[in-house]
């Protein structure tokens, strides 16, 4: 009997492929979202192969509901999915099916009425001023260029409300770091030019601990790390020389956090999240809040308002001599 053909070569498997390589060259999506897409459609698959079903043209609804279903109960490989991951998966797959439909492969879109499950909605956490400015200096322990570099890729992520991958994905040239005395004159000392999802471009103001610490690490700490690699144009290096990987600023920015004890789970979308918050509980208009952020949509950043309303509370209770009954 001749074994199945491996579920990446089938003409499903294929059609896979191209809608990645779609994805990458005319959609920009980063290298993050294409290999967590890639990990969900070899689970379906591999998932529609147990079905005995290789291309496009044979998926029914049924298939893509079953197939949810499979991702939230789980199996002896896999342990059951959350709302969100799972809610992923079904967005890959419904990418995949309008792709092969809008190209003319299939008639029909078998995914079309396949929603994913609705994640619980929670509150981001965020910082208080003081915990954040606890963590930023407990980054920058010593004068060493990993210190410089620390501290500056902290000030950026709070400073500019910049994602991690936008970050790291920072050139030099695009940075004005503008002139030392424009601080004295009022104004804000440089911008920064980010990329957002999709290779948005957005330019966001700078303020002046970022453009000092930004400064000090181009000055006296990215030099001598940037020479030990090929002459790469990125902000943040590591200790090769290389542009500093996503898993780099995470351990940054962990290990600052054990050093500061602080004690609730900080990531980098933390200091993104506590920008948007300070800054609305500092009277900044939701909508430049959305553009700041790079949101396309203000009911995005109308989140971060229940935050900002949730502190507000917190400062009535503590406060207020008729708060508490």
């Amino acid at each position: 009997m001749t074994p199945p053909m491996p579920p990446t070569q089938t003409p499903l498997g294929r059609a896979v492929g191209d809608w990645l390589d779609h994805l990458r060259v005319e959609r920009g999506r980063s290298e993050h979202t294409l290999s967590a897409y890639r990990r969900d459609l070899r689970r379906y698959l591999d998932f529609l192969g147990d079905h005995g079903i290789t291309a496009a043209g044979e998926v029914r609804p049924e298939h893509v509901t079953q197939f949810l279903a499979h991702l939230r109960a789980g199996d002896a490989d896999h342990p059951p999915l959350a709302p969100t991951s799972a809610a992923r998966a079904v967005v890959a797959v419904r990418g995949l099916h309008t792709f092969l439909a809008v190209e003319g492969e299939v008639e029909d879109d078998p995914s079309r009425d396949v929603a994913p499950p609705t994640p619980p909605r929670r509150l981001p956490k965020a910082l208080s001023a003081t915990d954040v400015e606890r963590l930023i200096q407990a980054a920058s322990v010593g004068d060493t260029p990993a210190a410089l570099r620390d501290r500056a890729l902290l000030e950026v992520l709070y400073g500019c409300g910049a994602r991690v991958s936008e970050a790291i994905a920072l050139d030099v040239d695009d940075l004005d770091l503008a002139r030392p005395e424009a601080a004295a004159d009022g104004e804000l000392p440089g911008v920064v030019r980010l990329f957002g999802k999709g290779r948005k471009e957005r330019v966001v103001p700078m303020g002046r601990y970022a453009r000092d610490a930004l400064d000090a690490w181009l000055v006296r700490g990215r030099p001598e790390l940037a020479r030990k690699g090929s002459g790469t144009p990125a902000v943040f290096v590591n200790a090769r020389g290389g542009r500093l990987s996503r898993q780099s600023a995470w351990n940054a920015i962990r290990a600052a956090a054990d050093r500061a004890d602080l004690r609730a789970e900080i990531s980098p979308h933390t200091l993104r999240h506590s920008f948007a918050t300070h800054l609305l509980d500092g009277g900044a208009d939701v909508r430049v809040v959305q553009e700041l952020l790079g949101h396309a949509s203000v009911a995005t950043t109308q989140i971060y308002t229940h935050v900002s309303t949730q502190h507000l509370r917190e400062v009535y209770a503590q406060s207020h001599p008729r708060a508490r009954r």
